[in-house]
């Protein structure tokens, strides 16, 4: 019984898969990229900006981990230096 089960579940999500590959049937022949993107250099300096206060947002995360990480670190030694002692 739990064969017959494996195997219908596998029937069904090989499927399920296909769905996507006869849904783009036709649509995957030509693609023609003059088309699908036509904009102009404001766009793609928009975009570089957007991207680059992403990575500015990404400087005082990482050194807000550090410091977290940090002070865990020497909440452990601490921790182990005091019960040593007793």
């Amino acid at each position: 019984m739990k064969s017959t089960a494996t195997i219908i579940n596998t029937v069904t999500l090989l499927l399920a898969s296909l769905t996507t590959a006869f849904a783009s049937a036709g649509h995957g022949d030509v693609v023609d990229t003059s088309l699908t993107y036509n904009s102009g250099i404001l766009v793609l300096a928009f975009a570089g900006f957007l991207a680059l206060v992403v990575v500015v947002q990404t400087i005082p995360a990482v050194i807000s981990l550090y410091g977290m990480i940090k002070g865990a670190a020497e909440a452990v030694k601490n921790k182990e230096v005091t019960s040593t002692n007793k």
